[in-house]
């Protein structure tokens, strides 16, 4: 691959745009946060920043990046530090490193191309889920909103048939979720899988901001599900509960930030 201007490169990225980049970024993290030294982290943070041009895209320098933690992040780390932070996320699937070459053939400096955060192969993600009719929204009529069907579980590996285990209700859900949200979300989706991928949402889109408490994070869930809620009595067509709430919840906290921003002004 040849080097060049990173506009070039745009074709390369995975993501909408900056905001989109950064909400997969967010995801990342709380997996692998854990997984580098805080060091690696440095230089992880770093080359986020310098792929902000072209969303997710990199093809800055090792030593311009190096360079930029010393002199911006008041502590710097060396090149095999970053080298070490690259072999990692390649080894995690968040990035996909290509090697580039000048016109006249010798190596240039690579490629960094972040990638987006895996979909859990999993009920709640992998399948588009229709809500029910209006009338059957009703608590407590329903209990099992998202009934699977009949068909057998299939074992890839040895191809042997096992009968489907039935739906686990709300009161199977992870007691990390509040017990108020899940009882607001099992009069309409009494099922444990749903409550707990709502309430990962709330967790995902609050990991970084350090002033919300439990008790603020609860409000936004309960806020933002009984608006998902609404907005389906009044005759929206939600196809996917879980995308939905998302943005909910993205358009709330956006909100909140702008709020701050002109009391601070």
């Amino acid at each position: 691959m040849k080097n060049g201007n990173i506009e070039q490169f745009k074709h390369l990225s995975q993501f909408r745009d900056i905001r989109d980049f950064n909400n997969n970024i967010e995801q990342w993290m709380i997996d692998l946060k854990q997984k580098f030294t805080k060091s690696e982290l440095i230089a992880l943070k770093r080359l986020i920043r310098f792929s902000a041009k072209v969303a997710g895209v990199c093809n800055a320098k090792i030593a311009t990046i190096v360079s930029a933690t010393h002199e911006k992040d008041g502590m710097g780390i060396s090149r095999s530090t970053f080298k070490r932070m690259i072999a990692k996320a390649k080894a995690f699937g968040l990035l996909t490193v290509y090697e580039t070459e000048r016109k006249n053939g010798s190596q240039s400096s690579n490629l960094y191309v972040f990638n987006r955060y895996p979909v859990k192969e999993d009920v709640s993600f992998s399948q588009t889920i229709e809500l029910p009719k209006e009338e059957k929204l009703d608590c407590p009529k329903t209990s099992n909103l998202l009934e699977t069907n009949n068909q057998d579980v299939i074992d890839k590996r040895n191809d042997k048939k096992y009968p489907q285990y039935p739906q686990l209700d709300a009161s199977f859900t992870s007691n990390r979720v509040p017990v108020e949200f899940r009882d607001l979300v099992k009069c309409f989706y009494d099922d444990y899988k749903v409550i707990e991928e709502l309430w990962k949402i709330i967790y995902i889109k609050t990991y970084y901001l350090s002033y919300y408490t439990q008790q603020n994070k609860l409000d936004l869930a309960i806020d933002s599900f009984k608006q998902l809620i609404r907005n389906v009595k009044r005759g929206r067509k939600v196809r996917n509960i879980f995308g939905y709430f998302w943005g909910i919840v993205e358009k709330k906290l956006d909100d909140e930030y702008k709020s701050i921003i002109c009391e601070v002004a």
